[in-house]
């Protein structure tokens, strides 16, 4: 195809400034619509992390064995919340969740792993915090689930509260966040506490089952894995009440803008579709809808999918294969799992949570 170029007419030696200006003006504008028209077109380009992916035809996620979130079944297939996202994002790129392959890190490991490659995407990640954003040349998408430390206590107790805890012992694992966010949060209360230190969470937990404190601590997510696992789980609840912000996601590499919007908008598409009431179990009908917001979604309607790189219907995707973002949490944490998490923060915007999400369109 040959190419077109623009024909500037420039105005003679004795146009009138008003002249020029018009001209100057038409010429300026014109290079400027033909930088735009670039750049636009410059979005639908595939990336680096997007080109590997489908060249090798696997999307590779780093994760940690998690009750919960990523841990293997009596068949060796890894099952969980985090395992269920990482299927959500290679539905949404490669129209298919069995080509999402994972690779077991420590917690030492994580970081390093995504910074050299060995991963696409890490999705069982520590809490966000401000180091971790800027100072391992990593980012975070977006936030997939609201946490923070709390406690759990023996139902026996009464405890509705963590105000009810005054003069409590607690199982903490020493040297962590944990023991500091419970001195400080005792200390600001001028309330007492007996401390209860162990090398280990593990340990912790085991004291507590065998009733050498009244309350174990740590993340909300944790406490309900290790609820299930004590000798007589329902008689334990875990309280109400949050010490810290612990807000988690999926990690990418900086410095790849595309990829990291797929993600995101993975995330985005799971958390409208609950709010729009599209689900697994009704992608297919809910492509005939009439509703304009579910038609944009579903890419039934507009191209939605050019600037990520992907198809238009890969929103469809993720939730004809995977499910929305009630569907993922019920199924690996909520009531339709041994964990019986309560949606808390994580419920949608508009019942009470924190889970919003830019509309697609």
């Amino acid at each position: 195809m040959r190419e077109r170029r623009a024909t500037v007419v420039y105005p003679p030696p004795d146009a009138e400034p008003a002249m020029i200006r018009r001209t100057a003006f038409a010429f300026f504008a014109a290079v400027a619509g033909a930088l735009f028209a670039l750049s636009a077109g410059a979005q639908t380009d595939v990336g680096p992390t997007l080109a590997q992916i489908m060249k090798r035809g696997f999307l590779t996620c780093g994760v940690t064995d998690t009750p919960g979130f990523a841990q293997r079944d009596g068949a060796g297939e890894w099952r969980g919340f985090d395992v269920d996202f990482c299927r959500a994002v290679a539905s949404a790129v490669l129209d298919d969740p069995a080509k999402a392959r994972f690779v077991e890190l420590s917690q030492k490991e994580r970081a390093g792993a995504l910074q050299a490659g060995a991963v696409d995407l890490l999705v069982s990640a520590s809490p966000w915090t401000q180091s971790r954003d800027a100072g391992q040349k990593l980012i975070y998408a977006a936030v997939f689930m609201h946490d923070g430390q709390g406690f759990l206590v023996r139902r026996k107790r009464g405890s509705a509260s963590v105000q009810d805890l005054d003069g409590a012992s607690i199982c903490i694992e020493q040297g962590t966040p944990y023991e500091l966010a419970v001195a400080d949060f005792f200390r600001a209360r001028k309330a007492k506490y007996d401390p209860k230190l162990f090398p280990s969470l593990e340990d912790a937990a085991k004291a507590y089952d065998e009733e050498k404190c009244e309350a174990l601590t740590a993340d909300v997510s944790t406490l309900h894995g290790v609820r299930i696992g004590l000798t007589a789980p329902a008689d334990h609840a875990v309280l109400p009440d949050l010490l810290s912000k612990s807000p988690r996601g999926p990690l990418v590499r900086q410095g790849d803008d595309q990829w990291l919007n797929i993600v995101r908008w993975t995330l985005f598409a799971m958390i409208d579709a609950e709010e729009l009431e599209v689900s697994k179990a009704n992608a297919d009908s809910a492509l005939s809808s009439e509703n304009p917001q579910i038609r944009r979604l579903l890419g039934v309607d507009g191209a939605h999918g050019d600037d990520l790189g992907l198809s238009q219907d890969w929103a469809y995707r993720i939730v004809k294969h995977v499910g929305n973002y009630a569907d993922v949490f019920e199924r690996n944490l909520g009531q339709g799992a041994p964990y019986a998490m309560e949606r808390r923060l994580n419920a949608l915007w508009n019942k009470g949570g924190l889970m919003y999400a830019p509309p697609v369109r």
